[in-house]
């Protein structure tokens, strides 16, 4: 399921969405009860919705990871679609947003064997230690 086919008041929402920002918790009361709720937006390729995050939910996710929302809920506030877990919903972190797939590229200064013609730095322990009697 994607963010395009999703609807107003439909259940059984099934999607994995990457998270771009989160607002700052809001702490309420409900029939006595403490709780937190807090606003981010979502995206996949096909757009972006709010997704709203309840309570432990809240401390789980970070912008820029990758979600997985099952059995979740879509309800409109004030004309705008939003996300949520519900009830009933699960949501679980499975990686990053920039996940493709493929290692991350790691960046040295370091030449490769190759750049270097196949000769390492010729470095002998006296001309180190020339180097620490030469006055700077």
């Amino acid at each position: 399921m994607q963010i395009k086919d999703l609807k107003p008041k439909q259940g059984n929402v099934d999607v994995i969405v990457d998270v771009v920002d989160i607002g700052v918790p809001r702490e309420f009361q409900k029939f006595g009860k403490a709780g937190r709720v807090s606003t981010a937006i979502a995206k996949d390729e096909t757009g972006d919705i709010k997704l709203t995050l309840w309570n432990e939910d809240i401390d789980k996710v970070k912008a820029g990871d990758k979600i997985h929302i099952t059995n979740g809920y879509v309800n409109e506030w004030q004309g705008e679609m939003q996300l949520t877990t519900g009830r009933m919903g699960k949501l679980e972190v499975v990686g990053k947003a920039d996940d493709s797939g493929e290692p991350s590229k790691i960046y040295s200064n370091i030449p490769k064997e190759s750049e270097s013609d196949g000769e390492g730095l010729n470095v002998e322990e006296e001309d180190i230690e020339d180097a620490d009697d030469e006055e700077i």
